[in-house]
């Protein structure tokens, strides 16, 4: 079992992994790094969560764990992370950071995925955040491309 889980951390790790050098590519406020660690510690959470308690006595054989309460927590910890990347530049009207708070927080249920054990699940939604991100990114080079000429 334990190898198990050491693959579900280590796919957590590489999707984010992916998704952090594609933030880092476009120099953004969180990059490799960040991705790479929200991923691999919400899949840790997750594995920890749903396997950790095991071996702790219980009063009756009615009682079970619910391992959904952890996953829940990562989320609402995620939310702090994220908070902290959004910046409202008041000079400019402008709101900076939305994407790469969004991105720390898909980061995070992709680990919660693969340390649940959903590897096509998570790395389907890798496919679509890299894909959403590109494809943005297209369609702005389309869109600046038009107005200069």
């Amino acid at each position: 079992m334990e190898y198990e889980f050491i693959l579900r951390i280590f796919v957590a790790a590489l999707l984010g992994g992916l998704i952090g050098l594609e933030r880092e590519y476009r120099a953004k406020e969180a990059g490799f790094r960040t991705h790479f660690l929200v991923a691999l510690g919400s899949a840790l959470f997750m594995i920890v969560s749903a396997y950790g308690f095991s071996d702790v006595p219980m009063n009756d054989m009615t009682t079970r764990w619910d391992v959904s309460r952890v996953a829940a927590q990562v989320v609402s910890g995620i939310g702090f992370i994220g908070a902290g990347t959004i910046i409202f530049r008041k000079q400019e009207n402008m709101v900076s950071g939305l994407t790469t708070a969004a991105g720390v927080w898909v980061v995070a249920a992709i680990g919660l995925a693969c340390g649940g054990g959903m590897y096509i699940l998570a790395t389907a939604c890798t496919v679509l955040v890299l894909a959403g991100l590109e494809a943005f990114n297209f369609f702005l080079r389309k869109l600046d491309k038009h107005r200069k000429e």
